[in-house]
């Protein structure tokens, strides 16, 4: 238990505003039910949650020693009481999330509970699988990540293990990542290998593509084909070789294809025209292809994983089902 006064600056508040702001990590419906069960108390005795505070009142606090922790990215999943995940696949091993767009999947550099991570943290904890106090350093982590505007499956690991081997993998190219992208015009030839140098600027977080080898700039290597061409806009399935920053966006657009909705590498005009502000891009579809030994994942060789739904193949190419 623990017990805080109130003093001048603090009185006048609600009892529920004031515990939020004093104990940052309890989520609003944990504190709202606490205050229900009496876990709560203001001067020994429940209170309802609008009760306004006074100078001199006492708040009782019997709640869990985690949640009065300083908030940091390692406890952030503690602030989400109900996890929000679109769960592609899960066993003991890993979880595939198909992540939305909008959603960051680590905190860029600000505390933040709503990223992909954290949820993944608090649906496992919730469910009991993982409990940070039980572990000397290990905690769920994402093996892969996505740009925020992006959609697409997402890859966590459960365990040590697992880590370890999909890291492997993905490092050494055994799982192979495929995107949908929608795009103006009609690509030709219908099917391709886009390959060149891509080089990143750091400052604006942009990459240029160059077609001949330069000092900073890495191999980029692209398998596209066009699936669907509708008006003005073409759905084209893209295979990664090689995993550089903004590598669909930057080399489609410098083809001259650029995504519907990039407003870094594409055409603002364009994207105004129908509304869109993210980069139409989802990475769709995973393959664990595994040619050397997987170890504990062995089960998952020769395995295909997709996700149910894209929005934009739906709404611009009237494709409900991703049968390709």
């Amino acid at each position: 238990m623990k017990e805080l006064s109130i003093r001048p600056n603090d009185a006048g508040q609600r009892l529920d505003r004031f515990v939020g702001k004093a104990v940052p990590l309890l989520p609003e419906s944990l504190l709202q039910k606490y205050i229900r069960l009496k876990r709560v108390k203001l001067n020994g005795k429940g209170a309802k949650r609008d009760t306004r505070l006074a100078a001199g009142d006492t708040v009782q606090l019997y709640i869990n020693d985690e949640f009065f922790e300083k908030p940091r990215e390692d406890n952030a999943f503690l602030k989400v009481g109900t996890p929000r995940l679109d769960i592609v696949y899960e066993d003991e091993n890993i979880l595939l999330a198909d992540k939305k767009p909008g959603q960051l999947c680590h905190s860029a550099g600000v505390w933040d509970y709503n990223t992909l991570i954290a949820h993944i943290q608090a649906y496992l904890y919730q469910k009991k699988e993982w409990d940070p106090r039980d572990e000397a350093s290990f905690a769920p982590a994402l093996c892969n990540r996505i740009d925020r505007n992006t959609g697409g499956i997402v890859i966590a690991a459960k365990n040590a293990e697992a880590l370890r081997v999909l890291n492997s993998k993905i490092r050494d190219r055994e799982i192979e990542k495929y995107y949908l992208c929608a795009v103006r015009g009609r690509p030709s030839p219908a099917a391709g290998r886009l390959e060149n140098y891509l080089f990143k600027d750091a400052a604006s977080n942009q990459v240029y593509v160059k077609k001949r080898p330069e000092p900073g700039a890495k191999t980029a290597v692209t398998e596209y084909r066009t699936l669907v061409t509708k008006g003005p806009l073409s759905l084209v399935e893209c295979r990664l070789l090689t995993g550089r920053t903004h590598q669909i966006r930057a080399q489609m657009a410098a083809a001259g294809w650029p995504l519907l909705g990039d407003g870094k590498y594409g055409s603002e005009r364009f994207n105004k025209n129908y509304g869109e502000s993210r980069q139409a891009l989802c990475s769709y579809k995973l393959f664990f292809s595994f040619p050397t030994d997987a170890g504990p994942l062995e089960y998952l060789r020769g395995r295909e994983f997709r996700v149910r739904k894209v929005d934009f193949a739906e709404t611009y190419f009237g494709l409900q089902t991703l049968d390709f």
